[in-house]
């Protein structure tokens, strides 16, 4: 870079900018990141001086635009009735940048409770997001660049498309989710070695949605080594890992830790963002709590203070900080003595449902709708054959008043975690007795 072109840039970038890249600049990590997540810095303003403040301002603090009285937050009484176990602060209070410290401490326990594997491996404390898909929207915004190449399989949730291809102008390439019943890791290996890109933004999404489908622990450590390998060749990697329905294993075989515990600390080339939360893995569906963690090899304190505090960066220029009602509320629901006896009666209880879904399948076993790979989560896909599945949707829907999703022409999908037991044999009866009016016309 020329002196010229070095003034604009510093012109351009802030010097908490600066000071944050220096900062990584001995790491692979800092050549991940997008332009936007170079330029991001967390700003000495308002935030950053109020907290300082809490700390030292013991006579008075005029620092942030709150209302207190007799030291204690004012809040409308018509609010806090609502919520007689938490206090003004708990419920009115403006939340952290990164979130609630205690809820942040909470969840990075049991992040190491679920999987053992992460044992002394380091990572970072968990960041608080405004629900799973703002997670993911961060990551993007720091990591994916107009024409990056964004890798995850042929099906994948809608909004994905939104995030990287809309919003940050990515290009998604894909792979077959499948080969045969199995995970397609070869199909995944052969779109990492057949792009030209030195960073690859891969993302990662088990339980699947929507096909159900987790990998096998046989599939989940040649995916590892898949990426331990393009990683020693040379390759930058950001696995993005969305652990939405993670926890929700319904099959012996199943790889039951979250895909971060065998990527992170793997290689200086991996970058692992976690991205989980509590709307599924504690039924906290409008909350819009969740997290997002990092991974990588070799990073120090001061490094991973760095990515916090870009990632802060990104919070404070969009939502400002996360819901604090809800981080005090799901602090107190992780500090109950029956939080994890009610969680297990909540898994019990979809495992129940697929059991019996499996079940009826095998009863219902037609050359019309096949149902994909699936043995976790939430939801199975069926491949409509010969049919479409918009027009199956739409008959469900309109003559017995069924919801189903379709997710493309040939694709439907069945949240089934949404059924009573007692509902699911009628569902399924109607869902085949539809598609077969339809196949004879």
């Amino acid at each position: 870079m020329t002196s010229a072109l070095t003034a604009v840039y510093h012109f351009f970038v802030h010097q908490l900018a600066l000071e944050l890249q220096e900062t990584l600049k001995d790491s692979p990590v800092r050549l991940m990141l997008s332009q936007l997540g170079r330029a991001l810095y967390f700003p000495n303003g308002v935030v950053a001086q109020s907290v300082e403040a809490l700390k030292q301002a013991t006579v008075h603090n005029a620092t942030v635009g709150i209302a207190q009285r007799n030291k204690d937050l004012v809040c409308l009484p018509e609010i806090t009735i609502q919520l007689p176990g938490l206090t003004n602060t708990e419920i009115c209070a403006y939340a952290p940048t990164a979130g609630v410290p205690e809820l942040r401490q909470a969840w990075a326990k049991q992040i190491q409770a679920k999987n053992p594997l992460l044992k002394d491996v380091p990572s970072s404390l968990p960041i608080v997001t405004g629900g799973i898909t703002h997670g993911v929207s961060l990551a993007a915004d720091l990591f994916a660049d107009e024409g990056d190449t964004v890798i995850l399989p042929e099906l994948f949730w809608g909004n994905y498309r939104l995030i990287f291809e809309m919003r940050r102008k990515a290009v998604l390439r894909t792979y077959p989710l499948f080969d045969g019943t199995g995970l397609n890791v070869n199909g995944l290996e052969a779109v990492c070695r057949g792009t030209a890109a030195e960073k690859l933004v891969i993302l990662l999404n088990f339980p699947h949605n929507p096909t159900g489908y987790s990998p096998t622990t046989a599939e989940a450590h040649a995916l590892a080594d898949l990426l331990l390998d393009l990683a020693h060749g040379g390759k930058r990697i950001v696995a993005m890992i969305d652990d939405a329905y993670f926890g929700l294993f319904y099959e012996k075989r199943l790889f039951t830790q979250s895909l971060f515990s065998l990527l992170a600390g793997l290689h200086d080339n991996i970058l692992a963002v976690k991205l989980d939360g509590a709307t599924k893995e504690e039924l906290g569906w409008g909350l819009r709590i969740g997290f997002l963690t990092y991974g990588a090899g070799s990073l120090t304190p001061d490094q991973y203070g760095a990515l916090e505090k870009k990632t802060m960066a990104a919070i404070r220029s969009s939502v400002s900080s996360c819901c604090r009602v809800s981080q005090s509320l799901l602090i107190h629901a992780m500090q109950n003595p029956a939080y994890h006896k009610d969680k297990a009666k909540f898994s019990s209880l979809l495992k129940e449902r697929y059991v019996a879904v499996k079940k009826l399948l095998k009863q219902k076993n037609t050359d019309i709708l096949s149902p994909l790979p699936f043995n976790s989560g939430f939801f199975l896909t069926f491949h409509c054959n010969g049919l479409d599945a918009e027009r199956i949707r739409r008959l469900l829907l309109e003559r017995h008043g069924i919801g189903t999703v379709a997710v493309s022409p040939n694709l439907l999908r069945v949240a089934y975690s949404n059924l009573d037991t007692a509902a699911l044999e009628d569902f399924f009866s109607r869902l085949y007795s539809t598609a077969e009016a339809l196949i004879k016309g």
